[in-house]
């Protein structure tokens, strides 16, 4: 089978049914063999729902409540309360160190999902640090973290439905400075910040085999702070363990091709992309929060826009920011909901100009108030 082909080949076939919002997609999965054939085959199975999710316009943070089921290896899953309804194993093969899952899948999305009724949130993404950086000696990986954290960036951009990296920096995140995280979030325009931690990257041999064989573990911490108050909202560890293909004495480039398609480098990527999906499991369905950035007469600008999913006639509700800082300087986010209602009018690349509908109270919109997306009837 083509590689190339192969990765693609989940969207080689998508029928539409004849009632309801059904759609069936055949699709196949791949997943390199690494620990055992049993969690390739999870892995490949996972990768088959994820495209097809994707491709169908499903909830993909719904992904993550399947996931403990796809482990149980059965031809055939239902599920009820979901998106997805039912899945049926058509074939599965090994090929060059890989499993293939082709499967049909039965989706319905929803119309009202979080993705489709929210505009996309911005993401200040910070570089992941190494706790002890004598375990990154082996293949000079000391620019793993810096190297994973534009990994996760690519991940976001390429795959998310609700998320959009705004900007990346180097500055080190800190719970404990409040103000100074929601000032780095509003230079950035960012809803989020996320960083984190890499906790292991020791290696193990097996003996067992004739060639000594080299596995070496990736452990990450994720911490995802909110960029209006500072506060940790989300926290998660990921563990994976790869086969290490290069020579102990070796420098590895971790920002090469060669690395990342290597067993160890692909069992990387693997965390980026459940990363990916937490985040848009525990955050996609949260209001996105646009800012008024600018008024003159009848006239707002928002900090939001094409990019984020804007479009010309949307209608936004405002509420004005009354936050404050408490006795202990912790920054409290506040919104005090008005009367008030704009209509987009033109749309900018991140930003976009909107009308006030009560051009009576326009006078009293001000740089800093908040902005929340109306559903269409």
């Amino acid at each position: 089978m083509n590689k190339k082909f192969s990765r693609y080949l989940g969207v080689f076939c998508l029928l539409f049914s004849s009632y309801s919002s059904a759609q069936w997609v055949e699709v196949t999965g791949e997943a390199v063999i690494l620990e055992s054939e049993e969690t390739a085959r999870v892995n490949a199975l996972e990768d088959a729902v994820f495209q097809a999710m994707k491709h169908a316009g499903g909830e993909i943070a719904s992904l993550s409540s399947l996931k403990p089921y796809l482990s149980e290896p059965r031809q055939q899953y239902r599920f009820s309360g979901n998106e997805v309804r039912n899945i049926t194993i058509l074939e599965q093969k090994k090929a060059d160190g890989k499993m293939y899952i082709t499967s049909r899948i039965d989706i319905y999305p929803s119309a009202k999902s979080c993705h489709k009724t929210q505009y996309k949130k911005g993401i200040l993404l910070g570089s992941f640090s190494i706790t002890e950086p004598q375990q990154a000696a082996m293949g000079s990986v000391y620019k793993i973290g810096k190297d994973f954290a534009a990994i996760l960036g690519k991940q976001i951009q390429k795959r998310s439905q609700s998320f959009i990296v705004t900007g990346t920096t180097t500055v080190p995140f800190n719970a404990t400075d409040a103000s100074a995280m929601t000032m780095l979030a509003e230079d950035h325009d960012a809803q989020y910040l996320i960083g984190g931690e890499i906790t292991d990257l020791t290696a193990t041999t097996d003996g067992k085999l004739k060639k000594e064989q080299v596995n070496r573990q990736f452990a990450v911490n994720l911490e995802i702070m909110d960029g209006k108050t500072g506060e940790i909202i989300y926290q998660n560890n990921y563990r994976e363990i790869g086969l290490w293909p290069f020579s102990r004495s070796s420098h590895v480039d971790t920002q090469s091709a060669r690395f990342w398609v290597s067993p160890y480098g692909q069992s990387i990527q693997r965390i980026s992309q459940n990363m990916m999906l937490d985040i848009e499991s525990a955050l996609s369905c949260r209001a996105s929060l646009p800012e008024v950035i600018n008024i003159h007469n009848n006239i707002a600008q928002m900090n939001v826009g094409r990019v984020h999913g804007v479009r010309q006639g949307d209608r936004l509700k405002l509420w004005h920011s009354a936050g404050f800082i408490d006795q202990k300087g912790i920054p409290r986010n506040r919104m005090v909901e008005t009367d008030i209602s704009l209509t987009v009018d033109r749309v900018y690349e991140k930003s976009s100009e909107l009308i006030v509908n009560q051009p009576q109270l326009a006078a009293s919109i001000q740089p800093g108030d908040l902005l929340t997306k109306q559903t269409r009837p």
